[in-house]
């Protein structure tokens, strides 16, 4: 097996718990503020199952990044298109949102939106970090070779 797909499987699994435990919270914090939800033994069992694949799926495809035979942007398109096709199936087999196609394309341009202003908010964070880690390095090389 793949080496990216054996890690793909295991931060999956290593995460992907963490999803029902958001939605119960998102209940939990539904309840407590006196909104009036029904939800039937389906409404739950579905928002479990989404939540752990769409938390599977959020973690697993971090993988992504680090296949070194892959272009940034490529890495960056598989990523962002796997975390969106289980987002908007997750969203619209519970009823999240409406199977509609102006919401679809809001939710859509939103998703785009903010996964570019985060991927873009870690890289400048990465490579400001990196870039003072290399100008220690030079540094410390230099002073080394001065001896």
């Amino acid at each position: 097996m793949n080496k990216y797909v054996k890690e793909f499987i295991k931060r999956g699994l290593l995460f992907s718990g963490l999803g029902p435990l958001v939605a119960g919270i998102v209940y939990l914090i539904l309840e407590l503020s006196k909104v009036e939800i029904r939800l039937s033994g389906l409404d739950v069992f579905l928002a479990i199952i989404a939540t752990y694949i769409i938390a599977f799926v959020q973690a697993g495809s971090s993988v992504f990044e680090q296949i070194e035979s892959w272009s940034s942007i490529k890495s960056i398109f598989f990523h962002m298109t796997s975390i969106y096709v289980v987002y908007l199936g997750g969203y619209l087999i519970n009823r999240w949102i409406p199977f509609d196609y102006l919401v679809i394309i809001i939710f859509t341009s939103v998703y785009i939106v903010t996964f570019l202003v985060i991927w873009l908010f870690i890289y400048f964070i990465t490579k400001r970090t990196s870039d003072k880690m290399n100008k220690k390095l030079i540094q410390f090389n230099g002073g080394m070779n001065d001896e």
